[in-house]
């Protein structure tokens, strides 16, 4: 019995190990083929590092004073920081395909339900950041750069370095790529029923000022900018809330329609009953209807009677159908419905508890064999000591020694014999 528990569990780790390994290669070549895609398109994109710069910063140059330009405090930035751009770049243009990769990775792991709900949230989660990119470029950095350019005092030289111009511009891109994500997040709190459109809609006051703390820390020291960033929030967070209520909704009347539909096949299935029944509540009126078109006896001839016997027999077997029918597509219904995740957690618990109890019962058994072995040995080393004692005890006689007089008087509690 040990073996073969010894011999599942090896088993069973050996599959657990290699549905690991398998796990890891497909990760391995996702990632391969992502990096392979960035990499081409950073060698696409390489000729043109400097012309991607100057597109960066148009915004920047509009609005410096006439005859300013931008410079570079290190030795190496002409060449190192349109290389970074040029990365960057590369991986802004692959976010599809980097996303595309991490859905077929996650994928086969999801139930229908769950891929059919990530995959519009990763749609419109790349359209929003790719939106608050753009906004950012084409509407906050005009902006903040010509609030920046205008405010410094009049004998200060207002050229920015290319390196810090470029950490700037790459984090006001994320900030406002990320925030744009809101309505993705809503959207999933209120379908996973974590929150309710209506406690969202409560709690708005909150969001409001959480979106402008994050304009304070992610925009420049300028109101223009935070306002700029805190209002789009409190807009998408806004979207957020309908479309969420416009699914909820969607999924209300789709659960509707289908307890509709169970309850219109449960009256059509009782009302078949209570015709292939007749008039007696047991149903004992169509099956005598039905064994006695089916007996052999004689009958009169076939009257009107008959044919209607004929017509109720068609009709009964005809509703027994559809009945049959509608009670299938409610076991289809209820078996789309079946949780198994919660069957598998109790197989897997169940598992584990017998195991448990396995292995405290095997502990069990070893301590006693081990308690029995003990004990023998103890035995088997007091015997020995115990016939050293008993000789110790009674010494032996030596040769030549004569015995004494008790032990040649005979023994007095013997009676003498009498001749």
């Amino acid at each position: 019995m040990s073996t073969k528990d010894a011999k599942a569990a090896a088993d069973e780790e050996q599959s657990g190990l290699a549905g690991f390994i398998s796990h890891l290669v497909e990760l391995r070549n996702r990632l391969l083929k992502a990096i392979a895609v960035v990499f081409v398109l950073f060698l696409v994109l390489f000729p043109f590092r400097n012309e991607l710069f100057t597109l960066l910063s148009d915004p920047l140059a509009a609005h410096m004073p006439e005859g300013a330009s931008m410079i570079a405090v290190q030795v190496a930035s002409p060449f190192f920081i349109p290389l970074k751009l040029t990365a960057l770049t590369a991986v802004f243009i692959a976010i599809p395909y980097l996303l595309y990769q991490l859905w077929a990775f996650i994928a086969p792991g999801l139930y229908r339900h769950e891929q059919q709900l990530v995959v519009p949230l990763l749609l419109s989660s790349t359209i929003l950041f790719y939106l608050g990119t753009m906004f950012a470029y084409f509407l906050v950095f005009p902006v903040v750069f010509g609030f920046l350019g205008g405010t410094g005092p009049e004998g200060v030289n207002f050229a920015p370095d290319i390196n810090e111009y470029l950490s700037f511009a790459t984090t006001l891109f994320f900030a406002f790529g990320f925030v744009f994500e809101v309505p993705v997040a809503t959207v999933l709190l209120i379908l996973t029923g974590i929150v309710t459109p209506e406690q969202l809609a409560e709690k708005r006051r909150y969001a409001i000022l959480v979106a402008f703390v994050i304009g304070a820390i992610f925009t420049p020291p300028d109101v223009i900018s935070q306002f700029m960033m805190a209002i789009p929030v409190w807009m998408l967070y806004e979207l957020g809330i309908i479309v969420g209520r416009i699914m909820i909704r969607r999924r209300d009347a789709a659960a509707e329609l289908r307890d509709n539909d169970d309850a219109l096949g449960d009256d059509s299935a009782g009302a078949t009953g209570s015709d292939d029944n007749g008039p007696d509540d047991d149903g004992s009126g169509g099956a005598a209807a039905t064994q006695k078109i089916a007996s052999g006896k004689p009958k009169p001839s076939m009257g009107a009677d008959s044919a209607q016997r004929a017509d109720g027999v068609e009709s009964s077997t005809q509703s027994q159908a559809d009945s049959a029918n509608t009670q299938s597509a409610r076991s289809s219904a209820s078996d789309e419905d079946f949780d198994f995740d919660r069957v598998f957690e109790e197989i897997e618990a169940e598992r584990r508890s017998l195991k448990q109890e396995h292995d405290q019962w095997r502990e069990k058994r070893r301590q006693k064999a081990d308690q029995a072995l003990a004990e023998d040995l103890e035995n088997a080393l007091a015997s020995p000591e115990q016939s050293s004692q008993g000789a110790t005890n009674q010494p032996a006689k030596p040769a030549g020694t004569p015995s004494s007089a008790a032990d040649d008087k005979p023994n007095d509690s013997q009676p003498e014999r009498k001749d």
